[in-house]
């Protein structure tokens, strides 16, 4: 699957929620591997804040990203409009501190996406795949997310309030496809008891029932509601009894839950990667949502790479036959076992390394570890089965290595160890040549790693 960009801009304006001013988003197309950015045009410069986890400086009603002294907020609707749609690589372009809140939902992000498509770019996704569980927890509020191994991403939500109005809700969203319909349209939500002390802290200056969920679910008398009122500037409502005092109903019985579950994608996305996981939150809010995220960031900076998924059950895509008719390697010198995987810009294979290897013999006799060498020739081996696969009639074409470079050396490979070599194109193949990085794994981790120059050329 290829990286995705929006096909061309769309503006959306509106009040934010937090500042009350009227903001204007331009949501542009972006080039490979750009990920998500948000520019302030309001300031000199124009300075450009990456929407990654590391870069959340708060998280009360919105996730606030920064970068040094220049900030943006209430992200999450847009984030997660684009991370459902797919979009990988998307600059907005903001004239304020945060992004419009519309009509509190992710709705409009969703429908201009919609409106104006999406193009395929030549790099590939990367995937952030989940292989274990992950989870976080906050003993305090009993908040809880965790993250299980799945071939697809989705999420589940459940939610718990100390209110008579809105206590247990549950939301899920099974599939993507689900979000345009099922989740965007959820708008966010607050308690009457909590306006106050938001006004306070100088938040929600644009909050108004047409942007907001407004529940009321504790006494309060007129002259208190009529304060509140006045210090959000709207008309005081007349509330007789418990329960949502917006003249629009609900959208969906439990809209909160689903805007809970609208949240949690949205602060997803700030890992930078597509993620093939289950999520399933407990009571969540953007200050565990994002704590998850920024473990995943700290996970993915340590590694760029993910080690391949290996599934010794699945056919391979090249068995050692196949292999044998492109590479006029033979033993003892063939030292890829089959190819599990293959686009058009990175190939996988695997070496099992046994204790029968005839290297070992003299390398060590009482300790036996793979030469360095050997690992370094066996990924350029699966390079030259990337780049073979470039041309017809790959069997009448040879790989011939140029150059070497970089090459690092983590851990040593013993008997018993199964490599598995990721092999990518640093650049286009040009006059027959090619750049490539090759990665050696054991299990997730990297234990050789390498670039170099290959020229395919025809055989005589």
């Amino acid at each position: 699957m290829n990286q995705l960009t929006l096909k061309e801009s769309f503006t959306l304006s509106g009040k934010g929620l937090h500042t009350g001013c009227q903001l204007t988003a331009e949501f542009c197309p972006a080039a490979d591997n750009h990920g998500y950015k948000i520019q302030r045009t309001d300031i000199e410069d124009a300075p450009v804040i990456d929407c990654l986890a590391e870069n959340v400086i708060a998280t009360n009603r919105g996730t606030v990203l920064a970068k040094g002294d220049v900030q943006v907020s209430t992200v999450e609707h847009a984030m997660a409009a684009l991370y459902a749609a797919g979009i990988d690589n998307c600059l907005i372009k903001v004239n304020g501190p945060e992004l419009p809140i519309l009509d509190g939902s992710a709705k409009p992000y969703a429908e201009a996406i919609a409106a104006v498509g999406t193009v395929e770019q030549k790099a590939e996704k990367d995937f952030y795949i989940v292989k274990h569980k992950i989870e976080v927890t906050d003993e305090t509020t009993g908040s809880k997310i965790m993250i299980l191994p799945d071939d697809e991403f989705s999420v589940e939500v459940k939610v718990n309030f100390e209110s008579p109005v809105l206590a247990n809700q549950y939301a899920s969203m099974e599939h993507v496809d689900e979000f345009d319909t099922q989740i965007a349209p959820a708008r966010t939500f607050v308690f009457v008891r909590e306006i106050e002390p938001l006004v306070a802290a100088g938040l929600i200056k644009g909050g108004d029932l047409d942007n907001a969920i407004v529940i009321y679910d504790s006494p309060m008398s007129a002259e208190s509601l009529q304060a509140i009122a006045d210090l959000m500037g709207v008309k005081c409502p007349t509330v007789d009894t418990f329960g949502y005092i917006n003249p629009d109903p609900l959208q969906f019985d439990n809209e909160p839950a689903r805007h809970k579950l609208l949240d949690v994608i949205g602060d997803i996305a700030l890992i930078g990667r597509p993620l093939k996981g289950k999520v399933i939150a407990t009571k969540p809010g953007h200050t565990i949502n994002t704590r998850l995220a920024k473990d995943i960031r700290r996970d993915i900076k340590r590694q760029d790479i993910q080690a391949p998924v290996y599934d010794p059950n699945r056919e391979p895509l090249m068995d050692n036959n196949q292999i044998r008719s492109l590479l006029p390697h033979r033993y003892p010198f063939l030292l890829v076992d089959k190819v599990i995987e293959k686009g058009a810009q990175y190939i996988v294979g695997v070496k099992n390394v046994t204790s029968n290897e005839p290297f070992f013999t003299g390398h060590f006799p009482q300790e036996p570890v793979m030469p360095g060498v050997l690992m370094v020739e066996a990924m350029a081996q699966t390079g030259g089965l990337l780049v073979l696969s470039t041309v017809e009639e790959p069997e009448r074409y040879s790989t011939y290595f140029m150059k070497i470079d970089n090459v690092k050396f983590r851990q040593k490979v013993v008997p018993g160890d199964t490599l598995l070599f990721h092999v990518s194109f640093m650049t286009d193949l040009r006059r027959g040549c090619a750049v490539m990085k090759g990665r050696a794994f054991v299990g997730e981790k990297i234990v050789c790693e390498c670039e170099f120059m290959a020229q395919i050329i025809k055989n005589k």
